[in-house]
């Protein structure tokens, strides 16, 4: 029997790869367990990091439609009255005013 013991463990010792696995399982412990370096807080910065991204492509497209906004206010009276008269339901003294209402 301890013969036969011998040769599983002779066996086990050549074929396995165990400094491999526990080496391996270190490293796996590490980036998954640590506060500081954690898959989950990689994560979480990441998914912030998208969001934020988001949020910053919203505010360039406002902003340039602002921008044009601005520009055309500031380069034409016409664009100037019919942004007065739809927007804040300004009018002439002869002119009657319908403001429509979709439900």
């Amino acid at each position: 029997m301890s013969r036969s013991l011998k040769k599983m463990v002779f066996w086990f010792s050549r074929r396995s790869h165990l400094p491999v696995i526990l080496i391996g399982g270190l490293v796996v412990l590490v980036l998954f367990f640590n506060d500081e370096t954690s898959m989950q807080l990689n994560l979480r910065y990441q998914r912030e990091i998208n969001e934020l991204n988001r949020e910053i492509r919203l505010n360039r497209d406002s902003a340039a439609y602002y921008r044009g906004k601005r520009e055309a206010i500031l380069n034409g009276a016409d664009h100037l009255e019919r942004i007065a008269r739809e927007q804040y339901h300004l009018q002439r003294p002869t002119e009657d005013v319908y403001i429509l209402v979709e439900k």
